[in-house]
């Protein structure tokens, strides 16, 4: 009988371990193969047959789907370039340019993966509509009030994240560019 009792604590134990490690897997973005670059992370083998089984149960979980690796890439920022939580009451502002790419979305979600609500209703914008400098670099405001130039709405919401999606760039999982592609910095401005 104490066998028993003793083979089945093991077993719960084990199983409440196995479950509890997946679950903080799947709810804390832990993939493999990830590229960092600055504050922006994207996981270049998501859209691919050799994604990797956290991947794939992420993404089944938030029903999203992923850019095919033929097609482009999509990198996250949660955090700014100093390691502060992207937060919807201060002001955030993205400078620089992006890596090379026939074209480019810049969308604002929440942390569950909606687009964030606002009163103007803009939740992002891409490279054909962005206003630049003489360089070619930009500059982007996310802030709950309306700023001039590139201004992105957050809605005054506690957090957010940003996701950059590069549609026909050589930066991905079958070429060497990563780490040293150009990205936009993230800096945190006033906060209330």
């Amino acid at each position: 009988m104490r066998l028993l009792i003793g083979a089945f604590l093991a077993l719960l134990i084990a199983a409440a371990t196995g479950l509890g490690t997946t679950w903080l897997a799947l709810t804390r973005g832990t993939t493999f193969g990830a590229i960092t670059i600055g504050a922006w992370t994207a996981w270049p083998k998501t859209g691919t047959a050799d994604i990797d089984p956290y991947a794939r149960a992420a993404i089944a979980r938030s029903g999203e789907l992923p850019i095919g690796s033929g097609d482009g890439i999509a990198f996250h920022a949660r955090r700014d370039d100093a390691g502060y939580a992207l937060d919807g009451r201060c002001e955030t502002l993205l400078r620089g340019v992006t890596p090379a790419a026939r074209f480019w979305t810049l969308t604002l979600y929440d942390p569950e993966g909606r687009p964030v609500a606002n009163s103007a209703s803009r939740y992002g914008f891409t490279s054909q509509e962005i206003t630049r400098f003489s360089d070619g670099s930009f500059q982007i405001v996310v802030a709950p009030r309306a700023r001039p130039g590139n201004w992105l709405p957050s809605g005054g919401a506690d957090r957010y994240v940003l996701v950059l999606r590069l549609y026909d760039t050589p930066v991905g999982a079958a070429t060497r560019i990563g780490r040293e592609a150009p990205m936009p910095s993230i800096t945190r401005g006033a906060c209330p």
